[in-house]
């Protein structure tokens, strides 16, 4: 009996059994997925739009209006009444205002005393906090609790120390009695030098900060390559530590002219500006809100502070955009 073994081809394996066609696989389109939603959207819009129209409105809508305003004559009620003048408020600025010089003198005066006195005494604290001494951290706070405080509070404070009959100054000296008393802020000779004890006081807290955060980036090793050289402590920060402080310098030296032309407040709260204390902002504020609105002269006024100011911030943002394309 011959038993026969069935043959396969090499492609019988490959066919597939009878039966009812498989149905093609349908893929569903994955799509471009969303990373925000449209209420993300609108809410980082909102975020976003609203700071963006308050700083073009507030800032440059109202810096481009007053140097428009800075060559008309108006009194600020309706605007029919907005006269073209030219350069005459200019004209009348420098050479008709008795007040003008003296403010831009007593600017000068300010930023001469905030470079001179507060920030020497600024660079001191921080150096001798950066030393790691105990309770550093209780002497920051307390050194720059004047930057926290509002201007017009501490103002205020200082008008307590400054008065004539139960001011604290007056009663350490005995000047408080009839017939003794010291006007620190009704003397002419006095009140400007009384404010800017108030304004160095602030301006020492804040000129600590900056350079206590500039040696806070000095390399230790420079520390300790000088102190192996045999150098002092004073040769060592000489030598070694200020010159690497330069940046930090450059931003103390624009802050504090910055200050120095933005002065208002502490003037403003102690007598207005008045008998001594005229500054740029206080005629601005005096010409544009005062009882007299000459918006236009006023306007001019705000124009030449602008100007000294671009003066001191264009070179500074030259050098900085130069070291940051160079890097």
């Amino acid at each position: 009996m011959s038993s026969q073994t069935p043959t396969k081809t090499p492609g019988a394996a490959a066919v597939p059994p009878p039966g009812p066609a498989s149905a093609p696989v349908k893929r569903v389109p994955r799509g471009h997925r969303r990373l925000l939603t449209r209420r993300d959207r609108i809410t980082l819009g909102f975020m976003a739009g609203v700071p963006t129209v308050l700083h073009v409105a507030l800032v440059w809508v109202t810096a481009l209006a007053s140097i428009a305003l800075a060559f008309t004559s108006w009194d600020g009620i309706g605007f029919d009444s907005i006269k073209w003048v030219g350069l005459d408020n200019f004209q009348q600025l420098f050479s008709d205002n008795p007040q003008f010089w003296p403010a831009v003198q007593h600017n000068v005066i300010w930023f001469v005393v905030l470079i001179l006195v507060p920030t020497p005494f600024g660079l001191f604290l921080a150096v001798q906090l950066d030393k790691k001494i105990r309770f550093s951290r209780v002497y920051q706070t307390a050194f720059f609790l004047p930057v926290v405080v509002s201007l017009a509070v501490t103002g205020f404070v200082w008008q307590l120390v400054y008065n004539p009959d139960t001011g604290l100054i007056n009663s350490l000296i005995g000047a408080n009695k009839p017939g003794h008393y010291i006007d620190w802020i009704g003397d002419p000779d006095l009140n400007l030098w009384a404010v800017l004890i108030a304004a160095s006081w602030r301006h020492t807290g804040y000129m600590m900060i900056l350079y206590l955060a500039g040696l806070k980036g000095v390399d230790p090793s420079l520390r300790e390559a000088s102190s192996l050289d045999g150098a002092n402590e004073w040769q060592t920060f000489k030598n070694v530590i200020f010159p690497t402080l330069r940046p930090t310098n450059t931003v103390v030296l624009v802050v504090t002219i910055i200050e120095a032309l933005r002065a208002f407040d502490l003037v403003f709260v102690f007598n207005k500006g008045a008998q001594g204390t005229e500054l740029l902002s206080i005629l601005i504020t005096n010409n544009i809100i005062g009882e007299s609105s000459r918006i236009g002269y006023g306007s001019a006024i705000a124009v030449v502070l602008l100007v000294i100011s671009l003066v001191v911030i264009i070179p500074y943002l030259i050098s900085t955009f130069r070291k940051e394309r160079s890097a």
